[in-house]
């Protein structure tokens, strides 16, 4: 769509899995070693006299590079994200996502001047993530390629500590277990919303998420999962309970549920604390007390419902208008609920500007996004700076029936 604009467009891959998932012109393979990275990408801006660069995410080794090098010489960075408002939309920010956004430094106060005269009706917070089946089919897909082309790209290494073989071999065994992960999963659910007792939700991430690695206080998952059980052994009620949600694309490399039951066991809590692998946390949330993350966007399904709200890392969200500054064993004792007008301004905001109708993994969600983002990317001004000085265009919302 960029190239129908008129733009030139070129894409440097790494692997085999961006020549296969890039099959036009404009590829450039990168076949040389990481320290040798930053030399030919400044190299690939003079021969090409590059004005763009675009990425998804912002912190990956190669990416981090590329923005350092593109900010001197002051190109524009446009930084592609899963959705702070999922599962229908996308991210999409001028020069930095998530801990590095722009939203970091805006205050709640600046997202309602800059919506002063915009009153719109805005879609409900869907109840689950957006094409998550075409998520796990490509994600297997895209590694298996990778896997079989390594030869091809010897000094290939992923951005994350496993390698390509092992993210593969995971990606097919969360697909094989997919009918008995279900299993487990209802069963747990049912006993949880069968209980009769109150409970607090705890909205896990993956350990190897950029946001959790790199935006947050804590190197390991089980690091923080001590610090929430230390917390409410303190100041839980004793007839309240601890559920603890995985993310829906957990895949095992972290004994989550191990875990959970050993630090439930070392702080007398085994009857009180329950796992639920993946699966809709809609469910959970509409009849927990209060919920606590690292600094997971699903938190923001919780503010959607008025739920008591902590999160320990960097955070678009952690405003102080709706998100609990207290210690955590006195969260648990009996938190505050948000200023949850404020939280719908907040929402307001960012679907006016940086969450796009659309997804990646579906056909269906690419062709709504292309119907904004390209003119977005080829405006002068960021989604932020083009509705703060007044000149945004109007935003089409996907509608959804859940």
């Amino acid at each position: 769509m960029l190239s129908a604009a008129g733009a030139s467009v070129w894409r440097v891959g790494f692997n085999l899995g961006d020549r296969v998932f890039w099959p036009g012109a404009g590829y450039i393979p990168y076949q040389g070693p990481s320290e040798d990275w930053p030399t030919t990408f400044t190299a690939l801006l003079d021969q090409h006299r590059i004005t763009d660069i675009v990425l998804y995410g912002d912190t990956r080794p190669v990416h981090a590079k590329a923005i350092r090098i593109a900010r001197d010489r002051q190109l524009t960075i446009h930084v592609f994200e899963e959705g702070y408002l999922r599962p229908y939309w996308i991210t999409y920010e001028r020069g930095g996502a998530n801990g590095h956004s722009r939203l970091m430094d805006l205050s709640v106060a600046d997202m309602q001047r800059a919506l002063d005269g915009i009153d719109v009706d805005l879609p409900d917070a869907p109840a689950t993530w957006g094409d998550m089946r075409q998520h796990m089919v490509w994600g297997a897909l895209y590694h298996g390629v990778v896997l079989a082309g390594a030869r091809a790209y010897r000094n290939f290494r992923p951005h994350r500590t496993l390698t390509v073989g092992q993210e593969f071999l995971l990606y097919l065994k969360r697909l094989v277990l997919m009918p008995l992960h279900r299993l487990e999963r209802g069963l747990a659910t049912w006993r949880i919303r069968n209980g009769g007792f109150p409970y607090h939700l705890v909205i896990l991430q993956l350990e190897h998420d950029a946001s959790f690695r790199d935006h947050s206080p804590f190197s390991t998952m089980t690091e923080f999962l001590g610090v929430v059980m230390a917390g409410f052994a303190k100041g839980g009620s004793k007839h309240h309970h601890l559920v603890f949600k995985a993310h829906p694309l957990e895949d095992g490399r972290v004994p989550l549920a191990a875990e959970i039951r050993r630090l439930a066991r070392d702080h007398g809590l085994q009857d009180r604390v329950h796992f639920v692998r993946g699966g809709k946390l809609a469910q959970l949330l509409n009849h927990a007390r209060s919920a606590v993350t690292v600094n997971s966007t699903a938190g923001q399904q919780a503010l959607w419902r008025g739920l008591p709200l902590r999160v320990f890392g960097a955070a678009v969200y952690a405003k102080p208008e709706f998100v609990s500054s207290l210690p955590l064993e006195s969260f648990f004792s009996g938190a505050e609920r948000p200023d949850t007008r404020a939280y719908r301004d907040y929402r307001h905001f960012l679907l006016e500007t940086s969450q796009i109708a659309g997804g990646f993994y579906s056909s269906r969600g690419r062709r709504a996004l292309l119907r904004q983002v390209v003119d977005m990317m080829l405006s002068t001004d960021d989604c932020y700076e083009a509705l703060i000085s007044g000149k945004a265009a109007p935003r089409q919302q996907l509608r959804v029936v859940t």
